[in-house]
């Protein structure tokens, strides 16, 4: 009886180890096949617009209006807000005044030296000829010095009127820049848009006071935007102006967009090593935001017509590549060298030719051993 029991527990171990170690071990495959490899360089970064401008007073002042608001379209010269222009406007009144005043000035000062010019021209024609009638001992001395002191008092006259038109002129440029100045500051209380764009932030409301370089409005053009994306340093010699592009925003990731890119940086973050590039979106989704963050997919890289393996069934043995086949229903490790990396697939350059089949465990499980059994779907 014992020798029973034991003859039928050696058939069950035996069953059982001939079970783990040589029955067929269930695999994933893939039939090699060619096809088109795409190299990508990714980087995350956020929607901006190439030109964007604060809309901020280069004066102190109150604000009085804003005419526009968030997400308001704006044309270039268009008035978007107003600072009290009250002080302004009567400074500007009282200059004008000044202005004219200097002119009455440069107008009374011109029609005395008219009038002193004729005296200066009557005393001297009367002073030479008492000087002649002098000589000739025909008139006394007094009437010659009191011709003398008309001449004189004349001239004197003529040269104080003169030096007042100069004065008056003086006045005068000093009212038209004092008018020009105040004119520019009534015109600093008037904020216009410097181009066609579009509102993204209103940061000031009627009643507060405002200095210079306080943003009121943040206007950008929509004639250009695109994503300021951060990439990895080590992929800066892949990467070239013009490149297409895949963008994939996070509010609808089963979108991308296409680009291409537009700008790359010069200059690498000596914290995250990364640099910035610039890439345009072809068209924007419905509803978008500056800031928003997407993905960018630079295409770096194509082949076509090359044999193709996905990424998931390279392993790495002792620093090379490797993939396991199915040779002839074993398990077999290969040496294989890879070339173009796309997001999934990869170009195997050696070692693989088309139509072979490559194995690769199932979810949960590991790999077999080499010479192992192998099963799968038929392919």
């Amino acid at each position: 009886m014992f020798g029973i029991k034991l003859f039928i527990f050696l058939i069950i171990a035996g069953s059982v180890f001939y079970w783990f170690r040589f029955s067929p071990v269930k695999v994933q495959a893939y039939k090699i096949t060619r096809g088109m490899v795409v190299n990508e360089v990714m980087g995350t970064g956020t929607l901006e617009a190439r030109v964007r401008s604060s809309i901020s007073p280069v004066i102190s002042g109150l604000l009085v209006k804003v005419l526009v608001d968030q997400n308001d379209r704006v044309t270039k010269g268009q008035l978007l807000a107003n600072l009290d222009d009250g002080d302004f406007l009567q400074q500007v009144e009282m200059a004008k005044a000044e202005l004219a005043a200097a002119k009455a000035s440069i107008a009374l000062a011109e029609a005395e030296i008219t009038r002193t010019q004729a005296t200066v021209v009557q005393a001297r024609s009367s002073f030479e000829r008492v000087s002649s009638l002098r000589k000739s001992q025909a008139l006394s001395q007094s009437e010659m010095d009191k011709a003398l002191e008309s001449k004189d008092v004349a001239e004197s006259n003529l040269n104080r009127a003169n030096l007042a038109k100069a004065h008056s002129e003086l006045l005068e440029s000093k009212a038209e820049a004092s008018l020009r100045y105040y004119q520019e500051r009534l015109a600093d209380t008037k904020l216009y848009a410097s181009f066609d764009g579009l509102v993204v932030r209103r940061n000031r409301e009627p009643g507060d006071v405002v200095v210079p370089g306080s943003s009121i409005l943040d206007i950008i053009s929509t004639e250009q935007l695109w994503i300021s994306a951060w990439v990895d340093e080590t992929a800066m010699g892949l990467l070239a102006l013009e490149q297409p592009a895949r963008i994939v925003f996070r509010s609808s990731p089963e979108t991308p967009l296409k680009g291409r890119v537009m700008r790359i940086a010069p200059r690498t973050d000596s914290e995250t090593r990364e640099f910035l590039v610039d890439v345009g979106v072809d068209q924007l989704p419905k509803i978008w935001a500056v800031g928003q963050r997407a993905e960018v997919y630079i295409e770096a890289a194509r082949k076509s017509g090359v044999i193709l393996i996905p990424q998931k069934f390279i392993a790495w043995r002792d620093g090379q590549s490797h993939v396991m086949i199915d040779d002839a229903g074993k398990a077999r490790w290969l040496k294989v060298s890879l070339g173009l990396k796309g997001r999934e697939n990869a170009e195997i350059t050696d070692g693989l030719s088309e139509g072979q089949i490559v194995i690769g465990a199932l979810p949960g499980s590991d790999l077999p051993a080499e010479g192992r059994t192998v099963k799968h779907d038929k392919l």
